[in-house]
């Protein structure tokens, strides 16, 4: 088996953790290539020299053979993996040892169950798809694909923008607000939830359009289907404006148009036995929970 890992520092309280992952897959022969700013810290930092085949430090040294990438952290560690799997179908296993984690949904105390059941090959993928950004200035061309969300905010005021959106060159509406979210269904459990979003279910084939704190009170999110095609124009009382696509952003004018449409590629998530949608949005969100005892 050949896998990469991608990991970022972690505290103290997890080594024990990623002691375990890193023996378990030296006794299964495991080729491991590993990224090499994460490598150099478990040498220099915590002393630990795991038994790798190499080194990454950019997406092309990534080959589509690889079984395997491994993100060792929180959800914002697996977005980052994301940017060097892209669209080689090599399926990702979050590891969690971050926070809430619901793209790295392998909790730290089950990282040897999580490698039993993948030897065995008791793992199910689920494909998880992206949107993809285009703008007349050729913003993110290195990677202009999100897997959580795009969105457009205000930059140098404190008073809210104007988005003007069209769906399929017909306008949806003229948005007052501090920005605007657009979200895979992947993403409607960040930051699209706690603007308000809807839970949208992965496999739905939608994605969800979200005002981050409008004037009206009448503008509320909308799902629509993801063969859609979303343009956006932007003006306010400054000329520029922030874009973020996951973890990313990059500043623009009100000269530059954006156009959002569903990605023509997928990214593959490990699922393990016991897990399922359902039961992550109850553990994560505490669904059911009685707070009253």
């Amino acid at each position: 088996m050949d896998i990469a890992i991608y990991g970022r520092p972690f505290e103290k309280k997890y080594h024990d953790a990623v002691y375990k992952l890193f023996n378990r897959l030296v006794k299964k022969d495991v080729n491991v290539k590993i990224y090499k700013p994460f490598y150099d810290y478990l040498k220099d930092e915590i002393k630990f020299d795991p038994e790798i085949e190499g080194t990454f430090t950019k997406h092309t040294q990534i080959d589509k053979s690889l079984d395997f990438m491994f993100s060792i952290g929180g959800d914002g560690t697996f977005l980052e993996s994301v940017s060097y799997v892209r669209n080689k179908k090599i399926p990702i296993i979050g590891i969690n040892i971050g926070r809430l984690g619901f793209l790295a949904n392998v909790p730290h105390q089950e990282i040897e169950h999580a490698l039993d059941a993948i030897f065995a090959k008791k793992h199910s993928i689920e494909n998880r798809s992206l949107l993809e950004m285009t703008s007349s200035n050729n913003m993110f061309a290195d990677f202009n694909y999100a897997l959580n969300e795009i969105t457009v905010h205000k930059r140098d005021t404190s008073s809210m923008v104007t988005i003007h959106a069209y769906m399929n060159d017909e306008l949806l509406n003229s948005y007052w607000a501090d920005g605007l979210i657009i979200s895979t269904p992947t993403g409607s459990t960040a930051y699209s939830l706690s603007a308000g979003g809807p839970i949208v279910m992965p496999n739905s084939n939608n994605f969800v359009i979200t005002p981050i704190a409008p004037h009206s009170l009448a503008v509320r999110p909308i799902v629509v289907s993801d063969n859609n095609v979303l343009k956006l124009k932007m003006e306010g009382r400054t000329i520029n404006f922030l874009a973020s696509l996951d973890y990313r952003s990059e500043v623009f004018d009100s000269t530059v148009e954006l156009t959002i449409q569903k990605a023509d590629f997928e990214i593959r998530m490990v699922r393990l036995p016991g897990q399922s949608f359902f039961s992550t949005i109850r553990n994560k969100l505490m669904w059911g929970v009685d707070k009253r005892n």
